[in-house]
């Protein structure tokens, strides 16, 4: 097994986090093209481009959806509006609110936008208006009335001097607004359907409008017609105008005629001729169609159809935005690909690290396409194969390769390019009767992969010698071998380390272990109540591994197919699990969102892991066993990195300051240093130690007086500190006295403004009080006893000692502090005399059998009545020493001892 100086993994730290940014809406990106700003239901998320990580979150406190934003020209600010007819301007580099205003609107604001100057934003809403506000000097310059429908884009013409604001709307027009008279000045009438995207010349006198109805128009605007109709046969989402001074010959530009680029529902960009109306340029698909689709083309909710374009001129790029929530940049001249950002994943079924050094991750969601992200910079390769949703993936063991499995019944094996990072696909088998759910690969070469589907069946793939460079064209499987393995579905597949054995898990509740050879099984694993849903072999030992839905997971032997362990924690189905610390430790992932790191030898969850809302479908560990990925439903990739040596560091730095700092302690308590020592004692946060403090202080010399200027010398903080440690103390009768003697002093010098502006002021005294009020009760108890003492050490008499009971005054002294309620028996002396005559009489008479010095046979107790020395102990005198005797009820008698002639020996109040 494991070698003996192997580290256990305690716990595991989030190091980042591949979150949705965008799930549909308006995209808009700054002025310095370094941002990009997206709509995430309450959210507007700010994206860098350079790292592609989120940088800032701008979030509704109302919890409104945004329908729509707009940033200035000028990268100054960002205004929102949201469902709550409110719209808020924004300091979106400190993500703070500076001004709010109702948007008039009698329904949700549509569309906005900015003048060049940044000074004037216009709305366009679901009620067909238009307004026009003046966001520096805070109030609405235009209510623009007349458009019909929904007003959904909104646009001014780059010459300010003209004050124009272009417009549409569902009636399908070009409206044109002179701002001056607030007029429309006029509706340019060519598209019959939806009008998406405008784009204006910098000189403003020539406009390309683009719209679903399959054509963009060339206006000019100086005479406001329409100069040439352009078929595009494709609904356009976006225009956008090439700039006329840079070579783009590479992309079928050969004159300085007007050219522009469509992006629509084919998925590709376009590059058209105004002048002739002419497509010199077409991007081409990076995979084949579906089957069923246009030759050429996609369908309508193709999730590669793009819904925006965006210029970015400073650096010469195009930015798309796919019905996918995908965001793609593009260099020109050749519009090359040259960023992808993945805005939202949906529900994520599958993550495997990929690449040397784990470089990346390829991620399964429930889509058709495979996600290859760089860790460094979260730039994400969108890779299109299969048809039909990806269901599970696997990597072989130098990284560089991976297979896949989807729904369209296919398998495919992938390899990415160690020098470029490009992903190509290699090969491809498709025999499968129905949807391949699990697939596994080799463990010592990258010689075949093993598929397993819902048609029961288990296939084993060879692959072929792979070159150096993989070719273009992809290589068609031929499965070797096929065997019916279970009776419901093949969840989850695994090859032993050696490429000698295959398990499989299934929904008909069992495992199977089988020869790879020619797929003979060996044996079955019975014990799970609910459908296995993975499977794996342990790296180091002849065990196999388990996960089921009936919430637990177990580990069986390869030798007898017994179980050996069963880890019970989860509250739901496990639905993956991996082996960690050298077969060690296990990793368990299920559908209640948590992951569990189990320690095998002693069967104990040693962590659980919280950072998903919804199932973790995936989960996979780094070759160096330092770093593991999860991916959830919730649509979040987790990266996480093992912390157990930092913690374990960390913890032993911690002791070592905190010997140090007690011993700085003492060494201060020991120089009767106290201040010092408070405030090192405080800093530590421990309360006994402080305790310890002031138990010192208060048992010095002056105690009282050094305590008071000790705790007047401490600075505020500390103070709430000893204050609240005063709470702790005085719930324990044994510290409530320093506890009492730190609030006196806090109390009689300190002002109550003072103290009831100490943090958590009102629950500490509310805490003191009925601890005080006990501790008062319980000394009046106390002080009723000791007079209860006081009492019975006055009554107390020693045999052989002169009688008190005489003086009445003394008496009267004695009893003058003890309550009502006590009884005092005032005529106990004179009977206990008669007693005493009567008793020498008959002993006269028939003679006395006692010794001379002791008599304990003649102790009676002669009264009945109640007083208040029926439990005190009395003492008799035997051999001249004093000892107790036992009372019952009544008034006990004194004991009394006769001489030899029967006499009774006097009375002593003394020992």
């Amino acid at each position: 097994m494991a070698s003996s100086n192997l580290q256990f993994k305690t716990n595991y730290a989030v190091s980042s986090k591949i979150e949705p940014f965008y799930k549909g809406g308006k995209v808009q990106i700054s002025k310095d093209e370094k941002y990009i700003f997206c709509t995430c239901g309450t959210r507007v998320n700010v994206l860098d481009i350079a790292t592609g990580k989120i940088v800032h979150s701008i979030e509704q406190e109302d919890q409104e959806d945004i329908t729509s934003f707009a940033v200035s020209p000028d990268d100054e600010f960002l205004v929102t509006a949201s469902k709550a007819l409110l719209l808020k301007q924004w300091d979106w580099k400190q993500a703070q609110c500076t001004r709010s205003w109702r948007a008039i609107h009698t329904v949700p604001v549509a569309s906005m936008t900015f003048d060049p100057t940044s000074t004037l934003l216009a709305t366009g809403g679901c009620d067909g208006t238009i307004k026009l506000w003046d966001v520096l000097k805070q109030y609405c310059t235009h209510n623009l009335k007349g458009s019909s429908g929904v007003v959904h884009l909104v646009q001014f013409h780059p010459d300010m001097e003209l004050l124009q604001l272009f417009s549409s709307s569902m009636d399908c027009g070009i409206r044109v607004w002179d701002l001056r008279s607030s007029q429309c000045v006029c509706v340019l009438q060519s598209h019959y359907s939806t009008v998406t995207s405008l784009a204006l010349t910098p000189d403003g006198g020539t406009m390309v409008s683009s719209g679903r109805d399959k054509i963009c128009t060339v206006w000019d605007l100086k005479s406001r017609t329409a100069k040439r109709t352009v078929p595009v046969y494709e609904a356009v989402e976006g225009v956008v105008l090439l700039p006329e001074d840079e070579d783009l010959s590479c992309i079928g530009v050969q004159s300085n005629e007007l050219h522009f680029i469509t992006a629509g529902s084919k998925g590709v960009l376009r590059v058209w001729e105004a002048s002739t109306a002419r497509c010199v340029f077409s991007q081409s698909l990076v995979a084949a169609s579906p089957p069923g689709s246009e030759e050429g083309g996609l369908e309508a909710d193709d999730p590669r159809c793009l819904t925006y374009c965006l210029p970015l001129p400073l650096s010469s790029r195009l930015a798309t935005v796919t019905a996918e929530h995908n965001i793609l940049l593009y260099q020109l001249p050749a519009l090359t690909t040259q960023q992808q950002f993945v805005g939202y994943s949906d529900e994520v079924l599958d993550v495997r690290f990929l690449g040397n050094g784990d470089s990346h991750i390829v991620v399964a969601t429930n889509s058709s396409q495979i996600k290859v992200f760089e860790l460094a910079t979260s730039s994400c390769q969108i890779l299109h194969g299969h048809t039909d949703t990806v269901l599970s993936l696997d990597v072989f063991k130098k990284g560089s390769m991976f297979a896949s499995c989807a729904k369209d019944r296919s398998v495919r094996v992938w390899c990415m390019d160690s020098e470029s990072g490009r992903v190509s696909c290699l090969a491809q088998g498709c025999s499968h009767a129905n949807a391949v759910g699990s697939v596994t690969c080799s463990r010592l070469k990258e010689s075949f992969v093993v598929s397993g589907s819902q048609d029961c069946t288990l296939k084993v793939w060879d692959l072929p010698e792979r070159t150096a460079t993989p070719s273009g064209d992809t290589h068609l499987l031929t499965a070797r071998a096929t065997e019916k393995a279970h009776d419901k579905d093949v969840n989850s597949l695994a090859v032993s380390p050696n490429d000698k054995l295959l398990a499989s898990g299934s929904q008909d509740r069992t495992a199977k272990l089988w020869g790879l050879g020619d797929l003979a099984l060996l044996g079955v694993f019975r014990g799970h109540r609910r459908g296995v849903w993975c499977v794996a072999f342990s790296p180091m030992d002849q065990v196999l591994a388990t996960s089921s839905a009936d919430g637990t997971a177990k580990l069986w032997s390869l030798q007898d197919f017994s179980c050996l362990k069963t880890f019970e924690g989860h509250d739901a189905s496990v639905l993956k699990l991996i082996f960690v610390s050298r077969g060690t430790q296990l990793l368990t992932s299920g559908s209640d969102g948590l992951v569990k790191l189990w320690t095998i030898k002693t069967n104990e969850c040693v962590k659980t892991l919280d950072a998903h809302q919804d199932k973790v479908w995936g989960l996979h560990a780094n070759h160096k066993d330092d770093k593991m990925v999860t991916g959830s439903a919730d649509s979040i990739i987790t990266i996480w990195a093992d912390v157990s040596e930092v913690e374990q560091a960390e913890e032993q730095a911690k002791q070592e300051d905190q010997i140090i700092k007690q011993q700085e302690l003492s060494n201060l308590l020991h120089e009767k240093k106290y201040l010092k020592a408070l405030g090192l004692a405080i800093s530590l946060d421990q309360p006994h130690t402080v305790l310890r403090v002031v138990k010192a202080i208060r048992h010095g010399t002056n105690g009282k007086e050094l305590l008071e200027r000790t705790i007047l010398k401490l600075r505020l903080d500390q103070k709430e500190a000893i204050l609240g440690y005063c709470v702790v103390w005085n719930t324990n009768a044994r510290s409530c006295q320093e506890a009492q003697a730190v609030l006196q002093v806090l109390l009689s010098h300190l002002p109550p403004e003072e103290l009831i502006t100490y943090q958590g002021a009102r629950s500490h005294l509310e805490g003191l009080i009925p601890y005080t009020e006990r501790h008062m009760q319980r000394i009046g108890r106390l002080l009723q006893a000791s007079m209860f003492l006081d009492y019975m050490w006055q009554k107390m008499r020693v045999t052989g000692a002169p009688t008190r009971m005489d003086s009445p005054d003394e008496e009267e002294m004695d009893t003058a502090l003890l309550p009502e309620l006590f009884m005092i028996d005032r005529e106990l002396g004179g009977k206990e005399k008669d007693d005493g005559q009567e008793r020498k009489k008959e002993q006269e008479e028939e003679g006395n059998d006692c010794e001379p010095d002791v008599c304990p046979d003649h102790v009676e107790e002669e009264n009945d009545e109640e007083s208040v020395t029926n439990k005190a102990p009395v003492r008799t005198v035997e051999n001249g020493e004093s000892k107790k005797a036992n009372v019952d009820k009544g008034v006990p008698a004194r004991p009394r001892c006769h001489g030899p002639g029967g006499e009774t020996l006097p009375e002593s109040s003394e020992q």
